[in-house]
Order: C-alpha cells, then sequence, then structure tokens
C-alpha cells in the first residue's frame, strides 16, 4: 500500500506550491452547484507565502463572472511527465490591486492583455484552498513502469505513490 501524509503549514504550502507551479496548468472549474461544470484551463500565477493561488483573468470573462454569483471553485492540476496531481478546492476573489497584477504579470500573459501589465482588462482571481489533496509518485516513471509490469504479470497490486491532504 502507498504511503499517505497529510501536510498542514508550512510543509504544506510548499508542496502545493511546488505542485501548482510545476504542473502550470490547471482545470479550473466554477460553477460548481450546476451540472455539467463549467472548467477550463488556466496558468497559475504565482502561489504566495498563505498557500493562496493567483490567476491573471479578463476582468470582462465569464469565469469571472462565475465567481461572482458563486465563489467556489474547484482546481485540477496533472503533472503527467512526474506523475503529480493535485485538487483543490477553495473560494475564488477578484482584485485589480494593480501592484499584485504586476507581480504576478508574466510575459506570457500579453498574449491576452496586449497592453502590457497595464491592460485595462486584467484582473486578478485568487483562490484560497479551503481543502486540497495531492497524489505523488515516490519513484521516476521508468522504475514505475517496471512495477507496473511486474504487477500485472504476478496478479498484485502497485500502489508505491505518497498521497495525502494540504491544509494551508
Amino acid at each position: 500500500m502507498g504511503d499517505h501524509k497529510n501536510l498542514t503549514s508550512t510543509e504544506g504550502v510548499e508542496k502545493l506550491r511546488e505542485l501548482a507551479v510545476s504542473a502550470d496548468i490547471c482545470m479550473f472549474t466554477t460553477s460548481l452547484s450546476r451540472l455539467p461544470l463549467t472548467t477550463r484551463p488556466m496558468s497559475t500565477g504565482q502561489v504566495d507565502e498563505g498557500g493562496n493561488i493567483w490567476f491573471l483573468s479578463r476582468k470582462t470573462s465569464d469565469k469571472n463572472k462565475e465567481i461572482l454569483a458563486d465563489d467556489r471553485v474547484q482546481l485540477f492540476y496533472g503533472n503527467n511527465g512526474n506523475s503529480e496531481y493535485l485538487s483543490v478546492y477553495g473560494t475564488a476573489s477578484i482584485s485589480f490591486d494593480r501592484a499584485k497584477i504586476k507581480e504576478v504579470w508574466s510575459t506570457l500573459a500579453k498574449i491576452w492583455f496586449t497592453e502590457g501589465d497595464d491592460d485595462p482588462e486584467i484582473s486578478l482571481i485568487k483562490v484560497a484552498p479551503q481543502d486540497a489533496y495531492y497524489w505523488d509518485t515516490k519513484n521516476n516513471k521508468f522504475v514505475a513502469l517496471i512495477k507496473m509490469a511486474t504487477a500485472l504479470v504476478t496478479g498484485t497490486t502497485m500502489d508505491d505513490g505518497v498521497e495525502g491532504t494540504i491544509k494551508v
């Protein structure tokens, strides 16, 4: 059976930052009480020292409107190359703080905001995690593939990762 390790406080924030930043793109899901769920890929701008996850967003976007109607969101990260996965449930808020926009800004954001970090359409979405869960393999992918093949041949299970909750 794989290891179960719950992380809290500083250790939890560091794991959250490590997984969210390495995966970069998450499926950002809004309108959680309505089916089908509304989701779209979003690039993570920053994970701050408190574990809050920041995104740049167009202030007139559907996701901003959906957050104003229901601030509950779910983020799904997957880094297949490292076999790392993260699910974050939290509350989202919208900000227009120009100093924070400059802090979160990246050159790649110019694709969506052609006027740069002063673009009048920019807003920030801050997700304050309330619940997070991660899956992280202990071994590199090659070793994991060998263990999977052995498990198939021998009929045993292969559960060789670390998973647990993250409390920030």
